[in-house]
């Protein structure tokens, strides 16, 4: 049973060195959307006509 305490002793270090890593990275929360203007420019109005003919 010692082996088994061992190994799940070096898995949890493992994974607070990990979990530790993942704390210390920059959040993206605060920045800004790279485009500005998603759905494109608004400023003309489409216009669909009927086809006469």
């Amino acid at each position: 049973m010692a082996a088994d305490d061992d190994t799940k002793k070096r898995f949890k270090e493992a994974l607070d060195r990990k979990n530790h890593q993942n704390k210390n990275g920059a959040s993206h929360l605060d920045g800004n959307a790279k485009a500005d203007h998603a759905q494109g420019s608004a400023s003309h109005k489409r216009e669909f006509r009927r086809k006469s003919g």
